[in-house]
């Protein structure tokens, strides 16, 4: 069986340094529950991920 293309992902925000753990091929763009800024942006398939990429979660 394969294994899916996508995850989710633990990042880190660059401003305020608050984890938080998003979807990898997010469609909608993703704000830091804290400060607001912008931690992931749709690109079509995989997000550009703004933050620090902490770990992968299974």
């Amino acid at each position: 069986m394969d294994k899916p293309k996508s995850r989710f992902i633990r990042v880190r925000c660059k401003d305020c340094e608050n984890e938080q753990i998003i979807f990898d091929r997010a469609s909608t763009i993703v704000s830091c529950h804290i400060c607001g800024s912008k931690l992931a942006i749709p690109r079509g398939g995989k997000a550009e991920i703004r933050g620090e990429i902490l770990e992968v979660v299974e």
